[in-house]
């Protein structure tokens, strides 16, 4: 079983590799062959939202940190024609996924995405260590306390995941808009945005 049992034929190969060549001109993106991310392992999680492939992945450059991509498993052919998978990445935040803190959406917004990937396939990529903190602070307002623009996440750890596991072209699961240019400025082609709201 591959990543929601993709399967393209030649000239859909051809397609996209001609538009992801398309984008990465369009920006102008320099390619390199430093890798941010090692893969370490994979193995079969059984969740209440469903059963999911995991995957870890060590970051190179923030060397303590180890990301986790989760990957929807199905026994059909409900997802054998989608070679865009929907994907949600999503940053970690322990007050919010493990306290359910009220001051963040990430714990109900985890849950969200990983019930809809349960539902119609794809993949979230969990990034660990990507989100600054200060004294119980939203994430806007702790960005702009420690003197940060209000959100100055990069997804780059993201896009080299999204390399090694063969994927150019998704369909995003976003709250946050700014995903979209950096993605694609790195030569992922964003071929639909699905809104995930959660709250008010």
């Amino acid at each position: 079983m591959g990543i929601c049992s993709v399967s393209l034929s030649n000239d859909e190969k051809r397609q996209l590799n001609k538009q992801h060549e398309h984008v990465k001109n369009m920006y102008s993106i320099e390619t390199t062959e430093q890798q941010r991310v090692r893969f370490e392992v994979e193995t079969i999680m059984p969740t209440i939202h469903g059963k999911f492939r995991t995957r870890v992945y060590s970051d190179l450059v923030k060397t303590s940190v180890q990301h986790v991509v989760i990957i929807a498993i199905f026994h059909d052919d409900r997802s054998s024609s989608n070679f865009s998978p929907y994907v949600c990445i999503h940053s970690e935040c322990v007050t919010g996924e493990i306290f359910d803190c009220l001051k963040c959406h990430y714990g109900p917004q985890l849950n969200a995405a990983l019930d809809k990937i349960n539902e119609v396939g794809g993949l979230l990529i969990y990034l660990r260590d990507h989100m600054k903190d200060k004294n119980g602070l939203d994430t806007v307002a702790a960005n702009i306390a420690l003197g940060f623009p209000a959100d100055d996440r990069k997804y780059d750890t993201a896009v080299t995941i999204l390399n090694d596991l063969g994927i150019v072209s998704i369909r995003l699961l976003i709250n946050n808009s700014d995903k979209v240019n950096q993605l694609e400025q790195h030569g992922i082609i964003v071929v639909e945005r699905v809104p995930l709201i959660v709250g008010e």
